[in-house]
Protein backbone atom coordinates (compact mmCIF):
# COMPACT_ATOMS: atom_id res chain seq x y z
CA UNK A 1 0.00 0.00 0.00
CA UNK A 2 1.42 3.41 -1.00
CA UNK A 3 1.78 6.74 1.12
CA UNK A 4 -1.39 8.02 -0.70
CA UNK A 5 -3.64 4.61 -0.22
CA UNK A 6 -2.27 4.94 3.43
CA UNK A 7 -4.13 8.40 3.51
CA UNK A 8 -7.21 7.70 1.94
CA UNK A 9 -7.75 5.00 4.29
CA UNK A 10 -7.50 6.78 7.36
CA UNK A 11 -9.88 8.77 6.32
CA UNK A 12 -12.26 6.07 4.29
CA UNK A 13 -11.85 2.78 6.30
CA UNK A 14 -14.83 1.49 4.57
CA UNK A 15 -14.60 2.63 0.68
CA UNK A 16 -12.63 1.71 -1.81
CA UNK A 17 -9.75 3.28 -3.37
CA UNK A 18 -10.36 4.07 -6.76
CA UNK A 19 -8.23 6.98 -8.16
CA UNK A 20 -4.99 6.81 -10.28
CA UNK A 21 -2.82 8.95 -7.95
CA UNK A 22 0.52 10.04 -7.83
CA UNK A 23 3.10 12.41 -5.74
CA UNK A 24 5.41 15.13 -7.15
CA UNK A 25 8.06 16.45 -5.58
CA UNK A 26 9.02 20.19 -7.02
CA UNK A 27 11.40 22.62 -6.50
CA UNK A 28 8.50 25.32 -7.72
CA UNK A 29 7.19 25.31 -4.38
CA UNK A 30 7.89 27.34 -1.37
CA UNK A 31 9.08 25.38 1.40
CA UNK A 32 6.68 23.36 2.98
CA UNK A 33 4.10 24.02 0.33
CA UNK A 34 1.86 21.46 -1.44
CA UNK A 35 -1.24 21.29 -3.52
CA UNK A 36 -3.81 18.81 -5.57
CA UNK A 37 -5.67 18.40 -8.69
CA UNK A 38 -8.08 15.89 -9.09
CA UNK A 39 -11.00 14.40 -11.20
CA UNK A 40 -13.50 11.70 -10.39
CA UNK A 41 -11.20 9.65 -11.24
CA UNK A 42 -6.92 11.02 -10.72
CA UNK A 43 -5.33 12.71 -8.18
CA UNK A 44 -2.08 14.11 -8.23
CA UNK A 45 -0.27 15.63 -5.41
CA UNK A 46 2.35 18.34 -5.46
CA UNK A 47 4.80 18.89 -2.65
CA UNK A 48 8.00 20.79 -2.50
CA UNK A 49 11.06 18.84 -2.05
CA UNK A 50 11.75 19.30 1.50
CA UNK A 51 8.89 16.69 1.95
CA UNK A 52 10.96 14.38 0.63
CA UNK A 53 12.75 14.24 4.02
CA UNK A 54 9.86 14.64 6.38
CA UNK A 55 8.46 11.36 8.30
CA UNK A 56 5.85 9.60 6.31
CA UNK A 57 3.35 9.91 9.46
CA UNK A 58 3.37 13.85 8.67
CA UNK A 59 3.31 13.54 5.11
CA UNK A 60 0.20 11.51 5.47
CA UNK A 61 -1.46 14.37 7.51
CA UNK A 62 -0.29 16.45 4.90
CA UNK A 63 -2.27 14.38 2.22
CA UNK A 64 -5.49 14.00 4.47
CA UNK A 65 -5.66 17.29 5.04
CA UNK A 66 -5.63 18.26 1.36
CA UNK A 67 -7.87 15.16 0.40
CA UNK A 68 -10.21 16.26 3.08
CA UNK A 69 -10.30 19.67 1.77
CA UNK A 70 -11.43 18.38 -1.64
CA UNK A 71 -13.97 16.01 -0.37
CA UNK A 72 -15.79 18.67 1.96
CA UNK A 73 -14.79 16.37 4.77
CA UNK A 74 -14.78 17.82 8.37
CA UNK A 75 -12.60 14.92 10.23
CA UNK A 76 -9.22 15.08 12.01
CA UNK A 77 -7.39 12.27 12.37
CA UNK A 78 -4.04 11.67 14.38
CA UNK A 79 -1.63 12.26 11.24
CA UNK A 80 -3.23 15.35 10.31
CA UNK A 81 -2.61 16.44 13.91
CA UNK A 82 0.63 15.42 13.62
CA UNK A 83 1.11 17.78 10.31
CA UNK A 84 -0.72 20.77 11.92
CA UNK A 85 1.57 20.71 15.13
CA UNK A 86 4.52 20.41 12.20
CA UNK A 87 3.57 22.86 10.52
CA UNK A 88 3.34 25.33 13.45
CA UNK A 89 6.30 24.66 14.06
CA UNK A 90 8.42 24.37 11.29
CA UNK A 91 9.68 27.93 11.78
CA UNK A 92 12.41 27.02 13.63
CA UNK A 93 14.13 25.21 10.53
CA UNK A 94 13.53 27.72 8.38
CA UNK A 95 17.02 29.73 7.32
CA UNK A 96 16.42 33.42 8.14
CA UNK A 97 18.08 35.19 4.86
CA UNK A 98 15.79 37.77 3.30
CA UNK A 99 15.19 41.32 5.01
CA UNK A 100 15.12 44.96 4.05
CA UNK A 101 15.84 47.66 6.50
CA UNK A 102 12.67 49.46 6.43
CA UNK A 103 10.51 46.02 7.60
CA UNK A 104 13.41 44.98 9.78
CA UNK A 105 13.05 48.54 11.45
CA UNK A 106 9.53 47.62 11.52
CA UNK A 107 9.61 44.75 13.14
CA UNK A 108 11.91 45.78 15.95
CA UNK A 109 10.15 48.53 17.39
CA UNK A 110 6.81 46.14 16.82
CA UNK A 111 8.67 43.58 18.71
CA UNK A 112 10.15 45.70 21.64
CA UNK A 113 6.68 47.49 22.35
CA UNK A 114 4.25 45.10 22.10
CA UNK A 115 5.75 41.39 22.67
CA UNK A 116 8.69 42.16 24.81
CA UNK A 117 11.17 41.28 22.69
CA UNK A 118 10.21 37.57 22.50
CA UNK A 119 9.34 37.15 18.82
CA UNK A 120 11.98 35.22 16.68
CA UNK A 121 12.57 37.06 13.35
CA UNK A 122 11.06 35.87 10.45
CA UNK A 123 12.32 37.10 6.77
CA UNK A 124 10.60 39.94 5.67
CA UNK A 125 10.42 41.13 2.56
CA UNK A 126 8.06 43.52 0.55
CA UNK A 127 5.29 42.10 -1.62
CA UNK A 128 3.54 42.89 -4.74
CA UNK A 129 1.53 46.89 -5.11
CA UNK A 130 -1.87 45.08 -3.50
CA UNK A 131 -4.38 47.73 -2.00
CA UNK A 132 -6.09 44.82 -1.03
CA UNK A 133 -3.40 41.98 0.20
CA UNK A 134 -1.59 44.40 2.91
CA UNK A 135 0.41 41.77 4.54
CA UNK A 136 1.18 37.83 5.26
CA UNK A 137 2.59 35.93 7.12
CA UNK A 138 3.40 32.51 5.59
CA UNK A 139 3.90 29.75 7.79
CA UNK A 140 5.63 27.53 5.40
CA UNK A 141 8.68 30.14 5.10
CA UNK A 142 8.43 31.59 7.95
CA UNK A 143 8.21 34.92 6.00
CA UNK A 144 6.14 38.12 6.55
CA UNK A 145 5.24 40.06 3.44
CA UNK A 146 3.90 43.90 3.44
CA UNK A 147 2.56 45.20 0.61
CA UNK A 148 5.08 47.21 -1.87
CA UNK A 149 2.56 50.08 -0.86
CA UNK A 150 3.93 50.71 2.03
CA UNK A 151 6.83 51.25 1.41
CA UNK A 152 7.24 55.13 2.10
CA UNK A 153 4.33 55.12 4.38
CA UNK A 154 3.82 56.62 7.56
CA UNK A 155 5.54 54.33 10.54
CA UNK A 156 2.52 53.66 12.25
CA UNK A 157 0.88 52.27 9.70
CA UNK A 158 3.40 49.67 8.48
CA UNK A 159 3.61 49.05 12.19
CA UNK A 160 0.01 48.14 12.97
CA UNK A 161 0.21 46.09 9.63
CA UNK A 162 3.71 44.32 11.10
CA UNK A 163 1.61 43.73 14.44
CA UNK A 164 -1.13 41.89 12.63
CA UNK A 165 1.41 39.65 10.88
CA UNK A 166 3.34 38.84 13.94
CA UNK A 167 -0.04 38.06 15.76
CA UNK A 168 -0.38 35.41 13.20
CA UNK A 169 3.49 33.95 13.27
CA UNK A 170 2.94 34.24 17.27
CA UNK A 171 -0.41 32.68 17.66
CA UNK A 172 -0.33 30.34 14.28
CA UNK A 173 -3.52 28.47 13.89
CA UNK A 174 -6.22 25.94 15.58
CA UNK A 175 -8.42 23.48 13.99
CA UNK A 176 -12.35 23.43 14.42
CA UNK A 177 -14.24 20.60 12.82
CA UNK A 178 -11.71 20.82 9.47
CA UNK A 179 -11.00 24.64 9.22
CA UNK A 180 -7.85 26.12 10.22
CA UNK A 181 -9.12 28.97 12.34
CA UNK A 182 -6.37 31.98 11.85
CA UNK A 183 -8.51 34.55 13.16
CA UNK A 184 -9.68 33.65 16.65
CA UNK A 185 -11.46 35.73 19.70
CA UNK A 186 -8.15 35.94 21.19
CA UNK A 187 -6.17 37.45 18.12
CA UNK A 188 -9.16 39.62 17.66
CA UNK A 189 -8.66 40.78 21.18
CA UNK A 190 -4.73 41.05 20.90
CA UNK A 191 -5.07 42.87 17.91
CA UNK A 192 -7.17 45.94 19.80
CA UNK A 193 -4.07 46.15 22.00
CA UNK A 194 -2.28 48.45 19.25
CA UNK A 195 -2.15 51.75 20.06
CA UNK A 196 -5.30 53.78 18.27
CA UNK A 197 -5.93 51.27 16.22
CA UNK A 198 -8.82 51.91 15.31
CA UNK A 199 -7.80 55.32 13.82
CA UNK A 200 -5.26 53.96 12.54
CA UNK A 201 -7.53 51.51 10.22
CA UNK A 202 -9.24 54.68 9.21
CA UNK A 203 -5.44 56.30 7.93
CA UNK A 204 -5.35 52.79 6.24
CA UNK A 205 -8.28 53.33 4.37
CA UNK A 206 -7.82 56.84 3.14
CA UNK A 207 -3.86 56.18 2.51
CA UNK A 208 -5.12 53.34 0.12
CA UNK A 209 -7.58 55.36 -1.72
CA UNK A 210 -5.37 58.33 -2.19
CA UNK A 211 -2.69 55.97 -3.38
CA UNK A 212 -4.54 54.18 -5.60
CA UNK A 213 -5.70 57.10 -7.19
CA UNK A 214 -2.16 58.39 -8.02
CA UNK A 215 -0.88 55.39 -9.11
CA UNK A 216 -3.44 53.48 -11.18
CA UNK A 217 -1.03 51.76 -13.40
CA UNK A 218 0.89 49.69 -10.46
CA UNK A 219 -2.21 48.51 -8.75
CA UNK A 220 -2.69 44.61 -8.75
CA UNK A 221 -6.25 43.81 -9.34
CA UNK A 222 -7.48 40.40 -7.37
CA UNK A 223 -10.78 38.59 -7.81
CA UNK A 224 -13.53 40.55 -6.44
CA UNK A 225 -15.15 37.52 -4.61
CA UNK A 226 -12.54 37.21 -1.86
CA UNK A 227 -13.23 36.35 1.78
CA UNK A 228 -12.02 37.98 5.56
CA UNK A 229 -11.98 41.40 3.82
CA UNK A 230 -11.97 44.67 6.74
CA UNK A 231 -12.75 47.61 5.77
CA UNK A 232 -11.68 48.06 1.81
CA UNK A 233 -8.55 45.86 2.48
CA UNK A 234 -7.60 42.37 3.86
CA UNK A 235 -4.67 41.06 5.88
CA UNK A 236 -3.67 37.01 5.77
Amino acid sequence: MNIIEKAFYGLYPEKEFNYDAKIKYSGRFSRYNANVKYTSRRMEFGLSREWKQVDEDIRIGLLQSLMAKIFRLKKITMNIDLYNIFIRNVHTAIPKTESTPILDNSFQRVNEQYFLGIVEKPNLKWGAYSTVKLGSYDYHSDTISVSRVFEEADTNMLDYIMFHEMLHKLHKFRVKNGRSIHHSSLFRKREKEFKDSSHIEKQLASYIRQWKYENKQKVVKFPKKRRGIRRVFRFF
